[in-house]
Formats: structure tokens, sequence, C-alpha cells
């Protein structure tokens, strides 16, 4: 009898992964309505509206969920969603997310399940991975993503800041919902089970693409294109919904970003707390500040000391080759986003490092011709100007001893990354 139980473990998460539900690498879908929050104070009400109106189920997975005033607003939407009937289902991760909040309690009295994706910091069954992605379903008719965690939106670690963390979330009603839906429920199986097998291989979206009365050819063009991600993809505003962690789509973010830089044109828009990419990233930035295209990174800090250290050592080449770069203090930069030509545009929970990259789960949206995205675009633009400009000449004469520590920091920093990524990182 022996080994029976784990050969059951694996026989179910097979069934769970490959049952109609494996999500997709990059499908674009149309006829979806979008709406962009930008912070808590747009983002929660939001939220807590679309649980109060829930009649099925209510389906949401976040790294940190705090108790304080926001936690314990959408916590208690959470529990009357339960009391009335409605199943919730909730995923917090195990070291963002305190074990024993009070609250945790109340939704076991009231019927909220609840589970811990990968309780264990080290030698967990899920290795060091984090659930790093901020998600909701409701009703399979409303999904949520981006990178606003259920916190207070002016708390960062217990520290108050002055103005309200910089971040966005967005919600979407349509086809797009059903991709959110089923990566939640391979999570949830995920957790359940407690496994991590090897990485199976991924389909691409297969599905018609948005146009009708096409020759086939056209429509297998068409379809080609639709599996890269380009931006012009189709003609009509269009959605996709874009998840990687361990198990599914490994570099299925990072594959997002550089198809649309590799396709710019005019303009790119980049927004980022924690900005340390491997070498393929660095260089599309490099080759479409090459080819005429302006890029521009706004940069946060502050927030992970030894990246603030590390990453100004990227400065230098990205400068030379006409990148722009600006560092962002007026709050937390917490957003992950960016627009590329103005009508290509990502939101969501990825940072652009080692961790997000290439062993954290993410989650992110990608946004095709779409009307919000002239909004976000804007919005990038101002925290750019806004934030301090890294000039070339005076990045060249920074003392030896600030060149000789951020050297240090970054090959810390590269060379634990290799370690923990087990040589996936670049």
């Amino acid at each position: 009898m022996i080994g029976v139980r784990p050969r059951r473990k694996f026989k179910r998460l097979r069934q769970a992964l490959f049952s109609g539900r494996r999500p997709p690498r990059l499908c674009f879908t149309v006829g979806n309505e979008v709406r962009i929050f930008q912070g808590g104070v747009q983002f929660f009400p939001a939220l807590i509206e679309r649980i109060d109106h829930a009649q099925e189920y209510v389906s949401l997975e976040t790294y940190i969920f705090a108790n304080d005033d926001s936690g314990r607003a959408v916590s208690d939407a959470l529990v009357r969603a339960a009391v009335r009937g409605v199943t919730v289902r909730v995923i917090t991760d195990g070291v963002g997310t305190e074990r024993n909040l009070p609250m945790f309690a109340q939704w076991k009295e009231s019927g909220v399940d609840h589970r811990i994706y990968n309780p264990h910091l080290l030698f967990g069954p899920l290795g060091f991975s984090r659930t790093h992605r901020k998600l909701a379903v409701i009703d399979g008719t409303y999904a949520f993503c981006g990178g606003i965690n259920i916190v207070d939106d002016f708390d960062q670690n217990g520290t108050r800041l002055e103005e309200p963390r910089w971040d966005f979330a967005m919600e979407a009603k349509g086809p797009v919902v059903k991709d959110v839906r089923d990566a939640f429920d391979v999570q949830w199986d995920r957790i359940r089970l407690g496994v991590k097998p090897r990485e199976p291989r991924t389909a691409d979206c297969d599905a018609e693409p948005p146009q009708s009365r096409w020759s086939s050819r056209r429509a297998r063009r068409a379809r080609q294109r639709a599996r890269l991600g380009e931006i012009h993809a189709v003609d009509r505003p269009c959605v996709a919904f874009v998840a990687r962690d361990n198990l599914l789509n490994r570099r299925a973010i990072e594959k997002a970003y550089l198809r649309a830089i590799a396709h710019a044109e005019r303009e790119v828009l980049l927004a980022n707390p924690y900005f340390m990419p491997g070498r393929k990233l660095r260089r599309a930035l490099v080759y479409a500040a090459q080819r005429g295209v302006r890029v521009s990174l706004v940069i946060g800090r502050k927030e992970f000391v030894a990246l603030d250290y590390a990453t100004p050592f990227l400065y230098g080449n990205l400068l030379k080759h006409g990148v722009r770069i600006a560092e962002y203090e007026k709050t937390m930069l917490h957003g992950k986003v960016a627009v590329v030509d103005a009508d290509w545009a990502t939101i969501g929970s990825s940072n652009l490092d080692a961790l997000s990259l290439v062993l954290n789960n993410e989650a992110n949206m990608v946004l095709v011709n779409h009307p919000e995205i002239a909004g976000l675009h804007d919005a990038i633009l101002q925290a750019f100007d806004e934030a301090s400009r890294i000039d070339e000449k005076r990045y060249a004469s920074r003392p030896l001893t600030e060149r000789v520590l951020s050297w240090l920091a970054y090959n810390s920093y590269r060379a634990m990354m290799k370690v923990i990524t087990i040589g996936q990182y670049d």
C-alpha cells in the first residue's frame, strides 16, 4: 500500500488540471467591459459592492489580507455573503498574510472556506513559491485583477504613508472572466492536494479569433497572431488574462511584456516597484530605444532595501541607449503597469524581478485597443513627471563607494536568485 496515496494525489491533480479548466497561455477575447481603479479608495468600494450583490459564489485570492479598516470592510462583506448562502472561497499567502488573524475565526463560523497557500516558508510541498496574485471572481460575471492587496492604502509595514500607495486594479465583465475563474479553481485544487508535480505542456489559445467570415487562411494567421499576443492581433478592443506559476505557463507574463515591447513603434511606458528583470527584458527595452521608441521607466524605491542598491547597477546600459529612467518617491509605488503605443496595456501583480517572473504565482490582465488605456497612460506619464529623473552624466560621476556597493548588491541578488530559482533566472 506504500505510495498509493501520493499516486492518487497526482491523479486528482492531473484531472483538475486537464478537465477542461486549464488556463490558456494568452488568449484574447472581445466583448469585455473594463473598469480601471487607482488605489484602494476606488477599488475597495467596487469590490465590496460586487460581493454584496453576489448570488452564487465569491472567489478571492490575495497575498496580503490585513486586519485593518480596509481588510475588515472586505472581510465583513465576505461574511455577509456566506451567511446569505453564497459559496465564499478565499486564498491567502502563508507569508504575506498573518496566520491567526481574528477574522479567520469569524470566517469559519460563517462558512467562508479559507485555504492558505504554502504555509511553510522553506521546504514546503510547493517549494519556495508564494501566491502574489490579487484576484477575485464573483458569480462568473465579474473578475478583478491587479496589484492591490487587501490592505489600507496608507499602511506600509506598520508605517503610515503621507500619500496613498500608487497602485492599480481592474474589473472585467465578459468572456475573460472564465479564464480568471479557471485559474483560481486550479490554484484551489493545488492547495488542497499539496503537491507540486512537473510542469505539463500547455496549449496556446486555440479559439477562433474575434472576427467573422474570414477565410481559413486568414483565420489561421489571426490565431497565430493571437497566440503571439501581438498588439494588432484584432481590431476591436480585447482583453486577455495571463497567469504564471510553477505548474503552468512559467514565462507567460514575461513573454507578454517581451512581445509587446518588440512590437513597439512609438512609446513604452513602464512602472514597477521591483525592477530587476533578466537579460531578455533588458535587451528588449534597449532594442526598442535604439530603433527610436521612447522608452520611459518609473521605478519604485524604499520598499525593498536590497533592490534600492542593486537596481541602479542596471541604469548605465539603459541610459546609454536612450532609455529614460525616473525614481518615484512621492509615495510607495506599488503598481505593476505598462502601456505600449497607447493601445496595449497590462495591469497586474507581477513585479519585474526574479521572484515574480520565475518563482511566484502572478496574474496580469492585458488590454488591447481599449479606451481605458488612455487613463492609465496619463497616470504613468504623470508619475514619471513627479519622479526624480536619472541624469546619465550625474549617474556616471557617482562616488566610487556607491558604485561598488551597487555592484555588490546586484551580484549578490543575482547569485541568490540563481540558487532560489534553480538556475532559471537569467
